[in-house]
């Protein structure tokens, strides 16, 4: 299933979650040509957040990405504050949904380090291009470590046009 990240970010800013926008999605936001499949999030913790998004996510079925079916996985609040990071899939596609990131912390520590940006025609909070690199290299991954020559060219492009 195509993740559909524009009906993913329109339920979660219809219900006034908080989260910041990384990974596949933010590197396109920023101007990356990579192809993404599903949508990186890190979500606030506070428990108000929490409540909130498991109202808003709650109809569209997440369950545990790759886990058996009939695995007794309900999404609630307890489950997700006794949890941290849950890669989903939902009936709008795959979601990682992320308390902490490597290299990058919780949403309050990587809050200084977003852009308001317009992504599918809503505001969100989304990573910066510098920090996404450093996420990028503190994660490691094959994938990760291929796309930061092309984010470091875009950050490089993104320089120059400012000077100019």
């Amino acid at each position: 299933m195509i993740t559909d990240y524009a009906k993913v970010l329109q339920v979660l800013t219809g219900n006034d979650v908080h989260f910041v926008i990384i990974g596949g999605v933010a590197a396109n936001l920023h101007g990356s040509a990579r192809a993404t499949f599903d949508l990186d999030l890190v979500y606030s913790r506070e428990r108000g957040n929490l409540a909130k998004l498991v109202k808003a996510l709650a109809p569209f079925r997440p369950y545990l990405r790759g886990a058996p079916p009939g695995l007794p996985f309900k999404f609630d609040e307890p489950t997700v504050k006794n949890g941290l990071n849950f890669t989903l899939d939902t009936a709008l596609g795959d979601l990682d949904l992320l308390g902490e990131v490597v290299g990058g912390g919780n949403y309050e520590q990587l809050t200084p380090h977003t852009v308001e940006i317009e992504a599918f025609g809503l505001r969100c909070k989304c990573i910066t291009l510098e920090r996404l690199i450093q996420l990028k290299r503190a994660a490691g991954r094959p994938k990760d470590l291929e796309s930061i020559a092309e984010l470091q060219l875009l950050l490089e492009e993104r320089g120059k046009a400012e000077e100019a």
